[in-house]
């Protein structure tokens, strides 16, 4: 989901991306992954961009993955292959503090073989310059300050004074579920208004993507307990991940139908109880997700 969020604003607001990244408001257009012979998998966070001179390659991760070395060195060879005249950034961005030293972790190396790329962890990043540009106004809460609610109170403020409907409800949204990573969803609830959310393609999106995957889901397990009861222990399932996502309540209701006393109740189940008993993100060892 947070992936989806990063390549939506990267590619909306190319230009954002690019002074924050590059320094200047280069004109970088999106680049099919296939121009690089590269087929991404659905959770690839792969974000191509181009101009006449540049390939920007940026990789937003929520947690650190252990095949990022790799992936940053493979890219950066496809990409040579396909425009050897072009100059190519390649950044990797995690976005929620950790321990790990992973986020660390800028090389790739094998025997006579050596490999660097560009880290940014968005934790250490001044704030400021995430308040300047609408594009940049989602990440400002994750970025290196201790008031993190007075930052997103401020991210709503300069959402309130965007004049263009579309954009305005994108970035609210956006900014909405990435301050989920770090703050509660009472809280975020309270600061950005649902109503402008809701308009967003974003919203919508995920909304969509959260029933059909409840739907999914639910006909599988159905399969075993019957269509209905199924149908509905998927959607619920879909729910409560929604949930340790840091999506608010209000945001789940909406993309699932469930009422918000169902969401509320799924919210205070202890991990033993949850929907289908998996294992989640947070519980893997970092050099496991």
């Amino acid at each position: 989901m947070y992936d989806n969020i990063c390549k939506f604003l990267a590619e909306e607001f190319p230009s954002d991306l690019a002074t924050w990244l590059l320094g200047e408001p280069i004109v970088l257009t999106k680049l099919s992954p296939k121009e690089l012979s590269v087929e991404p998998l659905r959770t690839d966070s792969l974000i191509l961009l181009q101009s006449p001179e540049l390939l920007l390659h940026t990789e937003f991760q929520t947690l650190p993955r252990v095949e990022i070395p790799l992936r940053m060195a493979d890219y950066r060879l496809r990409g040579y292959r396909r425009y050897p005249e072009k100059q190519m950034r390649q950044i990797v961005i995690y976005l929620k503090q950790t321990q790990s030293p992973l986020v660390y972790q800028n090389t790739f190396t094998l025997p006579n073989f050596y490999y660097q790329f560009e880290v940014i962890r968005l934790w250490e990043q001044p704030t400021e310059p995430f308040l300047e540009a609408p594009g940049l106004l989602p990440f400002a809460a994750l970025t290196q300050t201790q008031e993190k609610a007075t930052v997103l109170r401020e991210v709503a403020r300069r959402v309130e004074t965007i004049e263009e409907t579309r954009m305005q409800s994108n970035i609210a949204a956006s900014a909405s579920i990435l301050a989920g990573l770090v703050l509660e969803e009472d809280l975020i609830r309270q600061v950005l208004r649902r109503d402008i959310m809701e308009e967003s393609v974003i919203y919508q999106s995920l909304r969509r993507e959260a029933l059909e995957e409840g739907l999914q889901q639910g006909l599988q397990q159905g399969r075993e307990e019957g269509r209905e009861e199924g149908l509905q222990q998927g959607i619920q399932q879909v729910a409560y991940s929604l949930l340790r996502s840091g999506m608010t309540v209000e945001q789940v209701a909406g993309f699932t139908g469930l009422s918000l006393e169902t969401l509320e109740r799924l919210q205070q189940l202890p991990d033993r109880e949850r929907p289908n008993n998996e294992v989640s993100d947070n519980e893997r060892p970092d050099n496991e997700r």
